[in-house]
């Protein structure tokens, strides 16, 4: 794996922000996206632009078979079956389509979902919401000094009304790294399943579903080098059959009369109206890149470009890392300058040409359990290098001295 070459395929990464090299350090929130990408949404437009399943034209065909064929990479990117995989707008809606409908059916009172207060709140409200509505319990795992969820601390609070388990595999604050195979294990025994927030994990780590046990895996297009605005929902094929559709409309039913209706079977009944078939193309060429890359030679180099930073920053005067007092496990590093707000660092750390994240990151429960308003957050990945790292750590010593100086 070369990164100085992998650089050069995002055309976004070859630019200067004010005037100093573009040093992307936020992945977490979305990635950039290489050639090949911007090249298969281009094609599409330019040469297979049609809707797809009902069209009997040839234009019509070769966009049916863009989208499936898309549906495969996506698949084969975390070892599911292709009728496995849900298109859905992201993250979020793939964890709302979820809580909603097997949520909706299988909770309900005497029942719970346990979840965890480090979870990003789009895997804590919809499930939070669809308990209110169903009289079912809500239950937290306790988190360990290091804001790690550990199996026995759910084994802890699972017991026989647990229906659903909702954990994020890789927090988006503290970066720590769940060990969702043995809380499978765990959720299973109970009669329940276990539904992963994928956001962080899918684009950075290899991903067996199968291997892992996991039920439900929900992940985005724009954080693993695809579009915005496309994501996907993995269900174990016989989970998804039992499910009722969320939305209604075009594409997803099979005979409809004024009174009732039957549905396709899954995954198309989920996915009601025209699909964004242009993101869903762009989404398996991004699936498709991270294969050929190596999803395991990606989760070494930004590791080690975490750790790096991680060191660095602690030996920084004043400034408070979070998240593993050791080893890092993903490309996530969340610290503070002691006296500064994280906007102002955030927007301090520009004008060197550093791109940050500052704020909660959706994340309210577990900031206040750090006891921090917000931070900052470098996240790496495999286009970043160790020239990122260096220009991370050169521009946060500078804005210490600046605010330093600032207040006399």
């Amino acid at each position: 794996m070369n990164p100085v070459a992998l650089r050069s395929e995002f055309p976004l990464l070859r630019r200067y922000e004010n005037g100093k090299r573009l040093c992307y350090v936020d992945s977490a929130a979305t990635s950039q996206k290489p050639q090949v990408v911007l090249d298969a949404v281009r094609r599409y437009y330019v040469e297979d632009n049609a809707n797809v399943h009902r069209g009997v034209y040839d234009l019509a065909a070769r966009a049916t078979q863009d989208y499936e064929d898309a549906r495969a990479e996506v698949a084969g990117l975390v070892h599911a079956e292709p009728e496995e995989i849900v298109f859905t707008r992201g993250t979020t809606e793939s964890l709302n389509l979820l809580a909603l409908s097997y949520g909706g059916q299988a909770l309900g009172p005497g029942t719970n979902v346990v979840t965890s207060p480090a979870e990003h709140h789009s895997n804590l409200l919809p499930w939070q919401q669809v308990a209110l509505r169903r009289g079912a319990e809500l239950r937290f795992v306790e988190l360990d000094e290091a804001g790690q969820v550990t199996p026995d601390a759910v084994a802890a609070v699972v017991d026989g009304g647990t229906r659903v388990v909702a954990l994020a595999h890789v927090s988006n604050v503290m970066g720590t790294v769940t060990d969702v195979g043995a809380i499978a294990a765990i959720a299973h025994r109970a009669g329940a399943i276990l539904a992963v927030d994928g956001a962080q994990s899918v684009p950075h780590m290899p991903m067996d579903v199968r291997q892992l046990g996991i039920d439900f895996l929900a992940f985005s297009g724009h954080k693993m080098c695809g579009p915005t605005g496309i994501g996907a929902l993995y269900g174990r094929r016989e989970l998804l059959a039992g499910m009722s559709p969320v939305y209604y409309g075009g594409e997803m039913i099979e005979e409809v009369t004024l009174t009732s209706a039957t549905f396709k079977e899954a995954p198309w009944r989920f996915e009601g109206g025209t699909p964004n078939i242009a993101g869903a193309v762009g989404m398996g060429a991004a699936a498709r890149f991270l294969q050929e890359v190596g999803l395991s030679e990606i989760h070494r180099h930004e590791t080690e470009l975490a750790n790096a930073a991680a060191d660095g920053l602690r030996r920084i005067e004043g400034v408070t890392v979070y998240g593993p007092e050791g080893h890092r496990e993903s490309g996530v590093v969340t610290f503070n300058i002691d006296g500064v707000h994280a906007h102002d660092v955030a927007t301090a750390l520009d004008q060197h040409g550093v791109c940050v994240r500052a704020g909660h990151h959706c994340c309210q429960p577990l900031m206040r359990r750090l006891g921090a308003a917000s931070t900052a957050r470098a996240s790496f990945y495999l286009y970043n290098d160790a020239e990122d790292v260096r220009q991370l750590l050169a521009a946060v010593q500078a804005t210490k001295e600046f605010f330093r100086r600032v207040a006399g």
